[in-house]
């Protein structure tokens, strides 16, 4: 196997180790593990300029997506990103000391609050998601146009059976 990876000399390895095991589903979910950490890393390396981690970029960028209708619930923005309500009250803490988001009283609930952008926060996110574009177009696999919708598409389907 002289183009194999290293995935796929685990694979082998395996294969002679215990030959009634099929370890073929690892050349996905391996390399899939792989990526997503070389990916995180990218990421990571690409906000530390914004003095942003991942968590904290997702949460401004959410609030960004909202464009002119306004904030959101914390529990709103936990629908929207990956984090346990303490991890999300603790980030909210620290964005809110930086001054890049407000809490304000909910006009709809009195005892609740919504999460709005600063206008610094605003300036932040975007310039933050200028670097978070380029970071991900140069994370990209030199795949044509057709390789990458159908990556997408698999991709896509792949998500949608483990959010059922």
């Amino acid at each position: 196997m002289d183009d194999g990876d290293a995935i796929d000399r685990m694979m082998e390895a395996w294969r002679e180790q215990l030959p009634g095991l099929d370890p073929s589903s690892l050349g996905v979910v391996g390399r899939v593990i792989v990526l997503a950490r070389h990916l995180e890393r990218s990421v990571t390396e690409a906000l530390a300029p914004h003095s942003l981690s991942l968590g904290e970029f997702d949460i401004l960028a959410t609030l960004r997506r909202q464009g002119p209708k306004g904030g959101l619930t914390p529990g709103q923005l936990l629908g929207s990103v990956m984090l346990s309500s303490g991890g999300m009250t603790a980030r909210l803490d620290k964005l809110e000391t930086a001054g890049l988001i407000e809490r304000r009283q909910d006009p709809t609930d009195r005892r609740g609050v919504v999460v709005e952008l600063t206008a610094k926060g605003r300036k932040s996110i975007d310039t933050a998601t200028a670097t978070r574009f380029a970071e991900a177009q140069q994370s990209l696999p030199k795949l044509s146009a057709q390789e990458m919708k159908t990556l997408a598409g698999m991709l896509r389907k792949w998500m949608k059976q483990i959010a059922e």
